[in-house]
Order: C-alpha cells, then structure tokens, then sequence
C-alpha cells in the first residue's frame, strides 16, 4: 500500500489492537521542585540535605541547582551515609528493652554475690549468699523478671558435682516480688573432706518460685572447689550463666546419698575394736514428707558365725541424725588387716521393707578416705580417730535388706 504525499497513514484495527500500550510501569513526573533544595521544618540550614525518592540528589545550597540524577545504586549508598550519622537534635533517645533478654551477653540473667568457706578442722564448708542484681543499664535492675508483673520470687540452690542429687541439694529461702533480694544467708554442707575439695565443684542456681507451675531457673554459676583455701573466707561476685549441661558419665553407682561420720579406735586393753557411730548429714530423703526416719546398721566381714551386726536406735523425721553410739568388736589386732567393716543407712518404714539409703565399707580393699581412716586406726591403737565419709547408693558384697 503506497502512501501519498501529505497523506496521514492508516492503521487498520488488527495493527492497532496490536500495539502494546503499557511498555511498563508508570514513572512519575519529574517536578520542578525535585531540582531545588528543600529542607524539613525545624531543622536548621547546615542539616544534611534529604534525599529525593525519584532518585535526585537535593543540592545544600538554596540558590544552586542540580542538573546531575544520581542512579539507583548512588542513591543507596547517599542514603545510608546520610541516615549513619543523624543529627543530634533530632535522635530519639534508645528505651531499654525490658523484655529483651535473649542476648548472648550472660550478664542479662543477672548476677549473683556470695563467699565461701572452707572450715577445714570441722570438714564444713559454708556458703554464704548475700544478694543478686542485674548490670546499671537495665531499665529495672535486679534479676530477669520472670512473673507477669514483671518481677520474680527468687531462691537460690546448691548442689555439689559430681554426684548432684536431692541429698545434697541446699537452698535459701524465697524472697517475693523481688528483682534485687538479699539474702544474707549462711548454708552449710558438712562432712566436707581434703578430697572433696579437690575433685568437687560447687553449683550454685538462682530460681524463681512458682505456686502453680514448675519453678523457672533464671541463671547458675559453677566454682571449683580447689580454688578455695582451707579456712579462708573468698567473695565472688558472678555473672549468672545459662544452664549447663551436667556430665552423666558417672556411674550411677556412686551417686551420694549423704555423709555419715564414724569413730574408730582398736582398745588395746579390751583387746577389741570400737566402732562409734556419730552423725549423718544430707541424708537421702525416702519418705513422701521429704525426710527419712533413720538408723544404721554395721558389720565386720567376713563374718562366718554372722554375730557382727550392730544396730543403732531410729531417728524420726531427720535428713540430719545425730546418734553418738558405739559398739564393740571382740577381735584381735593382727586380725584387723583381714577384716572390712560395712556400715549401711536405712530408713524404717512401719508395715513394710525398709529403705536402703546409703552405705561405706571401710577395710584394706577400700581406697581413698576409706583405706586412710583404717590405716590411721591400725597405726595409733587407743586412738579415736573420727572421719566423715560418702554414702553410696550401692556397697559391694552387702545385703541390701534388713
């Protein structure tokens, strides 16, 4: 189809339906007002220049213009400079984040002020825990508020690894509605032996006490215990951590079930040994209302006309007995290097089997403490020589019935 001169060419329909009228998005026009400065109100004129969203660059000047676009990419990076560095006046101030406490940073569980002491003469070791509280810049210092009025019912308790369990669980008392308690109280572990301080660490954890849940742990702190001196008081002031994993690979055969201190003294003018009973500490608790009812029993093996066995009086309702009995062995000295001597702890129960809580043996064939306790008596006669040991929840070769 030729097109005459002066003539405006035709488009047929098919050629018009064609056409493709939307080649993209809609750009928005370009205003004067994109190439002069223009600054928000309140700020003054040495301010940072805005940026433009459309992708031009504002000139600082009032009576200058820019003529020059910045691309996509300029535009980020001017942006990003522009907003690193804002100007004082118009920085709002960062309000703490009460909630935020899942920071890394152990500091936001709180920390925890305590000392130790390790009364060595008296095997006892003391802990005292004085107060907990969190760092300055908190919006509320003290501890991590864990009940829905922002604050918690704090206590804190102790545990003695390996061999963690509820006979060696010591605790404070609960403050209410708290988030800076102070304690200031003292708690106790006796029958603390040279050894336990060297292999023992001392886990100290602040909880929250809940009355109709599972109380919440808020933070630990964990101190080995051969970091002390004997009769020494050292003060810590620790950063609670998250809680840690507790290594099971013990065997569960030694778990501690409690201590016990016994006396031993060969008579050499009885020609027999005396085995004195004294006191037990951090029993085990066996009955539902959180204590045992307690005795011990001893033997001398190997006991072939079975005529050893001693039995101390029963201790009602106590975690912590004190039985001050002793009984008498007729054996004669050369003999002693043969013998073991086995003392088990139970719990007496009215109408059905009693409960095993722990036992000791004390002989040639013990190691440790154990084998050092019956030296020292074969080697000092008319000696007594008193010693606290670790009960066990199982002893080889004894008869786990009463």
């Amino acid at each position: 189809m030729t097109q005459r001169k002066g003539e405006k060419p035709t488009i047929s329909i098919q050629e018009h339906m064609a056409i493709d009228v939307c080649p993209g998005p809609i750009q928005p026009i370009k205003q004067i007002s994109d190439y002069f400065p223009r600054y928000p109100r309140g700020l003054p004129p040495t301010a940072p220049p805005p940026l433009s969203r459309t992708g031009s660059l504002r000139s600082a000047s009032l009576n200058a213009t820019v003529d020059i676009l910045v691309g996509e990419d300029d535009l980020d990076q001017a942006f990003a400079g522009a907003t690193a560095a804002p100007s004082p006046s118009t920085k709002k101030e960062e309000e703490p984040d009460v909630e935020g406490y899942d920071s890394d940073d152990s500091t936001t569980l709180g920390t925890l002020d305590f000392s130790l002491l390790y009364d060595q003469e008296n095997n006892a070791l003391h802990c005292t825990i004085n107060k907990a509280k969190l760092p300055i810049p908190r919006y509320k210092k003290g501890l991590k508020p864990m009940d829905h009025n922002g604050l918690s019912d704090p206590y804190v308790k102790l545990h003695l690894l390996p061999g963690a369990s509820k006979a060696n669980k010591l605790r404070t008392k609960t403050l209410r509605n708290t988030l800076n308690p102070v304690w200031s109280e003292t708690l106790t572990y006796y029958g603390i032996t040279d050894e336990d301080m060297v292999r023992k660490t001392l886990r100290i954890s602040v909880c929250d006490e809940d009355k109709f849940r599972h109380n919440e742990f808020i933070g630990e702190t964990r101190i080995p215990l051969k970091k002390l001196k004997p009769n020494q008081t050292k003060n810590f002031y620790n950063c609670l951590e998250k809680q840690l994993p507790i290594d099971k690979t013990d065997d569960k055969s030694l778990e501690e079930r409690g201590r016990i201190m016994i006396s031993l003294k060969y008579s050499s003018q009885k020609s027999g040994l005396v085995v004195g009973i004294v006191r037990c500490a951090h029993l085990a608790a066996m009955d539902a209302n959180g204590f045992s009812d307690p005795y011990v029993k001893t033997y001398l093996k190997p006991d072939e006309n079975k005529k050893s066995k001693h039995k101390t009086a029963v201790k009602k309702k106590t975690l912590n007995p004190e039985f001050n009995e002793e009984f008498f062995y007729d054996i004669k000295y050369a003999d002693l290097t043969k013998k073991t001597l086995e003392v088990t702890v139970w719990d007496y129960d009215i109408g059905k089997s009693n409960d095993f809580i722990g036992g000791v043996s004390l002989g040639i064939n013990a190691n440790g403490e154990r084998l050092k306790h019956w030296f020292d008596c074969l080697k000092n006669k008319d000696k007594k020589i008193e010693r606290w040991h670790t009960l066990t929840n199982e002893l080889p070769g004894s008869v786990f019935s009463d």
